[in-house]
């Protein structure tokens, strides 16, 4: 399955790659990075940056940081959730408190979501 993608996003996305949060550093080296099948970090789908995607899976991981718990940063998640969607894709969404007292349940629900 092709996904659009805007490649004039590429440079910000190897800019994001190497300036992952700690959450994002924490899923990836701790579980991610390792796992049978193959995950990207930060990858460019339309006009989006992803934190994780599996396109074996059509999954995307996105990690929400206390700013989309805010009224716009919901309406914003919403609306790209919605486009990721209609391109075919799942999105799982985890906040960084669920990565910080929660890890083996995320982890859980990603193997359950790629299987």
């Amino acid at each position: 399955m092709f996904v659009p993608y805007n490649k004039n996003l590429n440079p910000i996305a190897r800019h994001l790659r190497k300036g992952m949060t700690p959450h994002e550093k924490h899923l990836w080296y701790d579980f991610l990075c390792n796992f049978p099948v193959k995950f990207y970090k930060q990858r460019v789908i339309d006009n989006f940056i992803v934190d994780f995607y599996c396109s074996r899976a059509k999954l995307v991981i996105e990690l929400d940081g206390s700013q989309h718990h805010t009224e716009q940063g919901i309406a914003h998640d919403k609306a790209r959730t919605t486009i990721l969607e209609s391109l075919g894709l799942r999105v799982l969404r985890f906040s960084n408190f669920e990565i910080d007292n929660n890890f083996d349940g995320v982890c859980q629900a990603i193997r359950d979501a790629v299987v």
